[in-house]
């Protein structure tokens, strides 16, 4: 055999171990490789797929500092104040929906009071619903607080109680006379006069609902703070509430009125209610005095 012929013949051989052909010869002693050692892709008789590369994460990465640099802005706007400006800018106005507010029975009164050295401004009761409450027609309260008075005061005598009328509605004039003329004569300041007395347009009595009380059996305690002391005082406590009476001004009040245990108002319908609590707790705290001796021996001096 010639050189050409053993040179194809090592060929053809080669080839055959190559391809798996004549799995029973070698070349050398060599073993061919087992199927487990062929990669998937020749087994599968598909040629090798080359490898792609992995892609990295490019979005997510610039996701991410999107979301950062979001986060720096708001938080730079709200440290600022900016924030605020942008949410209430147009844009977002037309944008959001259109929704109906709704109030918050538990929130603070916002109605603009209009307060005068602590005393709270209120609109004179109108004549044509001022009911006498008294024999000879000297003292008035609206007709509602008329009638709550009424019932009160036969209460309090079925349980032995004498109620005596001090003073009931006030007009603004009277008021004027009462501040002004007697702060003169005392020669008080606004501040001091105020302690226990209201400047004309900012008294409770303007309202009609307003009434000072005292004890029929000891009229010597009549506009002190003894009066505290009586059963007619005592009485109220325990009752006036299921009339629709309360206390103005107990110690300590917000407003800083002298505690005046005889001084008591009607809330007993919508109307009396909206007029004392609306703005009740937008008057500025002032200390509470106390009433000197001067202060309670006439009945025009004591207010609210």
């Amino acid at each position: 055999m010639d050189d050409s012929a053993a040179s194809r013949g090592a060929e053809s051989d080669a080839d055959e171990i190559d391809f798996g052909r004549s799995p029973s010869q070698s070349i050398s002693g060599r073993r061919p490789r087992l199927s487990t050692e062929v990669s998937e892709a020749i087994r599968d008789g598909g040629r090798p797929v080359p490898k792609q590369p992995r892609k990295r994460g490019l979005g997510w990465i610039l996701a991410l500092l999107m979301v950062i640099g979001l986060g720096a802005i708001t938080l730079w706007g709200w440290s600022t104040g900016h924030l605020d400006l942008w949410l209430g800018s147009d844009f977002f106005a037309t944008q959001a929906p259109n929704v109906e507010e709704v109030s918050d029975p538990s929130a603070s009164p916002t109605v603009d009071a209009d307060d005068l050295l602590g005393h709270l401004s209120y609109e004179e009761a109108p004549e044509d619903d001022l009911v006498p409450i008294s024999a000879d027609g000297q003292f008035l309260l609206r007709s509602a607080a008329a009638e709550g008075f009424r019932e009160l005061d036969q209460a309090a005598r079925r349980d032995g109680i004498t109620l005596s009328m001090i003073s009931a509605f006030r007009s603004i004039a009277q008021q004027q006379q009462i501040f002004f003329d007697i702060k003169a004569n005392r020669r008080q300041t606004p501040d001091e006069r105020a302690e226990v007395s209201a400047p004309p347009g900012y008294s409770e009595h303007h309202t009609g609902y307003a009434i000072d009380l005292g004890d029929g059996a000891v009229p010597s305690v009549n506009l002190s703070e003894s009066f505290e002391e009586t059963r007619a005082f005592q009485w109220l406590e325990r009752n006036a509430v299921q009339f629709g009476f309360e206390l103005s001004f107990s110690r300590d009040n917000v407003q800083g009125i002298a505690y005046e245990p005889w001084h008591w108002r009607f809330v007993g319908d919508r109307h009396s209610l909206e007029t004392f609590y609306k703005a009740r707790y937008q008057v500025r705290p002032r200390p509470t005095p106390s009433v000197s001796g001067d202060d309670a021996e006439e009945l025009d001096e004591v207010e609210d």
